[in-house]
């Protein structure tokens, strides 16, 4: 039990950052749409890249070298035209809430966003592969702190994703959609500088 603790809390306290994913899963629970997929995927890749760290495949990098540069290089250009795109959206100023009958964006559009915005981030795999798989080296019981971990990815997604909701009356002014496209812009071009610096 004590191993699982460790693992939630462990993996809670590196979900919790707001970074690429996150502030794709509060945007799409502010608009309510696919929200259960959206969180569902998240979830998911976090525990498949959980397990892979706790089974040992963080040293990958260290067998393959040219893998990291390609992650990182690959990662920071899909996250740079993704801040771009918000930074577009921001000073069109075009997005507003609306609950009445208004069309979704298409359920594919969404899940190749979010698998990209997951899988083509190095941080992911920086803190799930690398760093709770070495940490999960120091337990014996490896199995309840992957399980402890993969249930605080699973915990923070749906309530972050589902509890973005209550944000959806302050998201039916324009400037709001501004405001938070802007901030999401800003956050993928700190990412993606990060990455290359």
């Amino acid at each position: 039990m004590q191993a699982a603790i460790a693992g939630f809390a462990l993996g809670f306290s590196l979900i919790v950052a707001i970074g690429a994913q996150n502030a794709f899963v509060l945007r799409q629970g502010i608009k309510r749409e696919h929200v259960f997929v959206t969180c569902l995927t998240c979830a998911l890749s976090d525990a498949v890249l959980i397990a892979a760290g706790v089974a040992g495949f963080g040293s990958l990098a260290e067998v393959v070298p040219w893998l990291e540069p390609l992650m990182r290089y690959g990662g920071a250009m899909f996250l740079f035209w993704y801040g771009a795109s918000n930074f577009r959206s921001a000073w069109q100023g075009a997005s507003v809430l609306r609950t009445d009958g208004a069309v979704k964006g298409s359920l594919k559009g969404v899940l190749a966003t979010v698998l990209l915005l997951t899988w083509l981030n190095p941080h992911v795999y920086l803190d799930t592969v690398v760093l709770l798989g070495s940490i999960s080296a120091g337990w014996d019981d490896k199995l309840s702190f992957s399980m402890g971990a993969m249930s605080a990815s699973f915990v923070f997604f749906f309530s972050f994703g589902y509890g973005a909701r209550y944000l959806a009356p302050l998201f039916e002014q324009p400037r709001a959609w501004q405001a938070l496209d802007a901030m999401i812009g800003l956050i993928m071009w700190a990412i993606a500088a990060k990455l290359l610096f």
